[in-house]
C-alpha cells in the first residue's frame, strides 16, 4: 500500500472511531475527550500498534491547527458583554488558581525529597491547563450557562499566567543557583506572551473590519481559515506563542466586528474532525508504563496540583466575591492537562539534563492522568453548577 493510502485509510477509520465514540460518550458519564484519549492510547504504538508511523509524523501539524481553532473559538467568547459581570472572577480565580497552585506543589515537591529548583520549576509547570479539552467538553455538554462561560474566559488567561510563572521561576532558581545562567529565559518568556498579544492585534484588527462582507454578518469558511492559518504562521515565524496569538485574535475580532454576527462561527462547524485525530493522536503519543515511574514524588504532584488548584479557585472565589456554586466547583473544572505543561517540562529538561527523567517522567506520567481523570470532573462540574 502507498502512505497516501494507508493516510487516508488511516483518518479516515479514526473519524469513524470518533463518531463512535461521541456515541457512546453521549450515553455514559464519561466525556468524549477521555474516551478519544484512551482509545488512541490502546491503538497507538505502546498499545495495539494500530496508527502507521506515516500518520503519527503530522501530529504536529494537526495539534497547531486544532490549538489555533480552539484559540480562536476562545477569543471569540471574550467579548465585552460576556465579561461584564465575571471581570473580577476571571482575573482573581484564573490568578489564584495558578499561583497556588505553584505554591502548594513546589511545597509538596519540596517535603517529598526533590531538589529544590526542580520542584520550583514543576510547580510553574503544574500551574497550566488543557483548554482544548476544556473547551470541548464545554461544548459537548451544551452548557451555555454562567458557570460555563466564566470557566472559558478563565482558561483563555490560565496558560500566560503558567507562562509567565515558568519565566519567573527559572529567573528565581538562576539566583539561588549562581552555576546556572537563566538571565535570558524571563526575556523570551516575555517576548513568547508580549509578542504573540501585538501580533494577534495586528492581525486581529485588519480581520474585524475586512471579514464578513461576502456574506454579510458571517465570515465564511475560507476566511476563517485564511486568517488561522496566517495567524498560526506567523506566530511560528516569529517564534511566539500561537495560542495566544490566536485568543487575541478572536477577542479582537469579536470585540470590533460591529458588522458580525457571530464571528468564527464557520470554524466552530468543523473543528470536531480536528478535535478527533488530535486527542486520539495525543493518547497514541502518551506511553502508559511510565506512569509507573512517577513513584512518591509523581503521587505528590498529582495529589497538590488536584489540591492547589482547588483551594486556589476558591480563594479566587472569595477575593472576588464569587457565588458559592463558582467557588465549590470552579476548582475542579481546571483539572486537565496537556501540551502546555508537556512543551514546559521539555524546555526544564533541556537545561537539566541530569534530571530529565525525574521531569518527564513527573509532567507526562501526571498528563497522562489528568488527560483521562480531568474532562470527567469538568463534565461534573458543569452539571452541577449549570444544571
Amino acid at each position: 500500500m502507498t502512505n497516501s493510502s494507508v493516510l487516508f485509510l488511516t483518518l479516515g477509520g479514526i473519524l469513524l472511531l470518533g463518531l463512535l465514540i461521541s456515541t457512546i460518550a453521549q450515553r455514559t458519564v464519561l466525556p468524549r475527550v477521555t474516551l478519544l484519549v484512551i482509545l488512541g492510547a490502546v491503538i497507538g504504538p505502546h498499545g495495539l500498534n494500530l496508527i502507521p508511523d506515516v500518520f503519527t509524523h503530522y501530529f504536529e501539524v494537526i495539534a497547531q491547527t486544532t490549538l489555533l481553532m480552539v484559540g480562536f473559538l476562545l477569543g471569540g467568547k471574550l467579548t465585552t458583554e460576556s465579561l461584564q459581570q465575571h471581570t473580577g472572577d476571571v482575573f482573581w480565580i484564573s490568578i489564584c488558581a495558578a499561583v497556588i497552585t505553584t505554591m502548594v506543589v513546589s511545597i509538596g515537591l519540596i517535603w517529598a525529597g526533590v531538589p529544590t529548583e526542580i520542584a520550583m520549576i514543576l510547580g510553574c509547570i503544574a500551574s497550566a491547563t488543557a483548554p482544548a479539552a476544556i473547551l470541548d467538553v464545554t461544548a459537548e455538554s451544551g452548557s451555555q450557562g454562567p458557570f460555563s462561560r466564566l470557566l472559558v474566559a478563565i482558561v483563555t488567561l490560565d496558560d500566560i499566567w503558567a507562562l509567565v510563572l515558568f519565566g519567573i521561576g527559572f529567573s528565581l532558581v538562576a539566583y539561588l543557583n549562581d552555576s546556572v545562567d537563566h538571565s535570558g529565559m524571563l526575556w523570551s518568556v516575555a517576548w513568547e506572551i508580549g509578542g504573540a498579544v501585538l501580533l494577534g492585534a495586528v492581525v486581529g484588527v485588519p480581520a474585524a473590519y475586512l471579514t464578513g462582507r461576502i456574506k454579510p454578518g458571517q465570515p465564511i469558511l475560507t476566511e476563517a481559515m485564511a486568517i488561522v492559518l496566517i495567524c498560526g504562521g506567523l506566530a511560528l515565524w516569529l517564534e511566539v506563542s500561537y495560542l495566544i496569538t490566536a485568543i487575541v485574535t478572536g477577542a479582537v475580532v469579536s470585540n470590533f466586528a460591529s458588522h458580525h454576527e457571530y464571528p468564527f462561527h464557520a470554524i466552530e462547524g468543523i473543528e470536531w474532525p480536528f478535535m478527533v485525530v488530535f486527542f486520539t493522536l495525543a493518547g497514541a503519543s502518551l506511553d502508559l508504563s511510565i506512569a509507573r515511574e512517577i513513584g512518591v514524588a509523581g503521587a505528590v504532584y498529582i495529589g497538590c496540583r488536584t489540591i492547589g488548584k482547588y483551594v486556589g479557585a476558591g480563594a479566587g472565589g472569595i477575593i472576588s466575591q464569587a457565588d458559592a456554586t463558582t467557588k465549590s466547583w470552579i476548582g475542579v473544572a481546571l483539572l486537565p492537562q496537556a501540551g502546555v505543561s508537556i512543551g514546559m517540562g521539555l524546555v526544564a529538561a533541556s537545561h537539566y539534563p541530569e534530571q530529565r527523567q525525574m521531569l518527564l517522567s513527573i509532567v507526562i506520567g501526571s498528563t497522562v492522568f489528568f488527560e483521562i481523570i480531568g474532562p470527567i470532573f469538568v463534565r461534573l462540574a458543569l452539571k452541577r453548577a449549570d444544571g
